[in-house]
């Protein structure tokens, strides 16, 4: 377990040297790296005399094998010399979207930073295809899956059933998996972010006149990241308490931009409203639904928020004349770290609380050159690429 492949080496009685054997004996009484044990229990367990365990453990503390933790207990001073490295799994959403891309990247640094094996699956945004690659690293046999899907009704409790049946444990990303620990968004939270900005554009732009609330829904990934739109509607009543909740209209985009476009293509035939207030579940989505609003000539005609502040987001609004107003900021570059931490910490037994939540921020038109200085040089080949598609 200690990973001193040297001290099992006894199979050659004849080249064994005793005192070195006896210290490994020592080395191995201890059973974690943490452990504290007195002189009489590293004698017991290694099979020795209390003078000769102690004579070793003296010799060992002196060369820094062994440290002496108060005046009568001993722990390990060293690490495992050699030991199999955590092999990870990791689901991830989809590399249609940048904000998925980001977390994988995320992840994929972070795993080499700290010497862990990575084994990345694409989810390509596919039910089906999660739950074949949750059996996949069941086959594969890691220690632990880092899981990014969006199906919360179907996919979500059989990659969970058959995970723990497995036992192996499970983080799920932004989307909640039964019995797993959840990283990602304060969905209510980063909602009401949101909300109050669009609320305050209103009460300032159109003097609180607010024909219609268009929320963008992503209805498979279930009650939690809704909430992130149930938050989006309390923030905007907050700053517009008069806002009836019959002018409030969902649509299903299904957190992609093509569906989201096509969604509000068709609205807007039937709709006359004036003044749009537009909360999507994601950017993609978000954007989706302004370029119909552009295709139709009605731009000027609503504020639209998004959420994730991912690259596409971040392109547009940079765009002076874009009437995406907004984008809460989740940071998924950051992810990669949060979460690689979070899963040694469950593989080492530590406790860990069931959700551990992403800080959020609203970002604008003001404030993204200070908040990603870098995305000229670093994502503009992306960007470009992104916004010729969302056109």
């Amino acid at each position: 377990m200690l990973g001193l492949e040297f001290c099992r080496m006894k199979s050659r009685k004849g080249y064994v040297v005793e005192a070195v054997d006896r210290a490994c004996d020592i080395l191995q009484a201890f059973r974690a790296d943490s452990e504290l044990l007195r002189l009489s229990e590293v004698a017991d367990r290694a099979g020795l005399s209390r003078p000769t365990a102690f004579r070793l453990l003296h010799t060992l503390e002196r060369r820094g094998l062994i440290e002496r933790a108060g005046e009568h207990a001993y722990r390990l001073g060293i690490r495992p010399l050699r030991s199999r490295a955590r092999r990870l799994g990791f689901g991830s959403h989809s590399g249609e979207f940048a904000f998925s891309r980001d977390v994988a990247d995320g992840l994929s640094r972070a795993a080499r930073e700290q010497g862990v094996e990575l084994l990345v699956l694409d989810n390509r945004y596919s039910a089906k295809i999660a739950i074949r690659n949750a059996e996949t690293f069941i086959r594969e046999g890691v220690d632990l899956v880092i899981e990014f899907q969006a199906d919360e009704h179907f996919a979500a409790p059989v990659i969970s059933s058959k995970l723990m049946e497995a036992n192996i444990p499970l983080i799920a990303v932004e989307v909640p998996h039964p019995g797993a620990t959840y990283y990602g968004a304060d969905n209510y939270q980063a909602g009401l972010i949101g909300g109050r900005h669009l609320g305050r554009f209103a009460k300032q732009q159109w003097h609180g006149e607010v024909d219609e609330v268009l929320l963008m829904e992503l209805r498979m990934s279930g009650p939690i990241p809704a909430a992130r739109l149930t938050g989006t509607l309390v923030g905007i009543q907050e700053i517009l308490p008069g806002l009836d909740e019959r002018r409030v209209v969902r649509l299903d985009g299904n957190g992609r931009f093509g569906t989201s476009l096509e969604s509000v293509r068709r609205h807007l035939r039937r709709s006359s409203a004036r003044h749009v207030l537009v909360g999507a579940i994601n950017d993609p989505s978000a954007i989706g639904a302004l370029r119909a609003f552009e295709e139709t000539g009605r731009a000027d005609r609503c504020a639209v928020v998004g959420q994730n502040a991912s690259a596409e987001a971040r392109m547009e609004l940079r765009r002076q004349d874009s009437r995406l107003i907004g984008s809460v900021g989740y940071f998924p570059e950051r992810y990669g770290g949060a979460i690689i931490t979070l899963a040694l910490d469950i593989l080492r037994k530590k406790p860990v609380p069931p959700a551990v939540f992403a800080r959020h921020q609203l970002v604008t038109r003001e404030n993204v050159d200070h908040l990603y200085p870098n995305d000229s040089i670093v994502l503009q080949g992306e960007l470009d690429a992104l916004l010729l598609r969302s056109h």
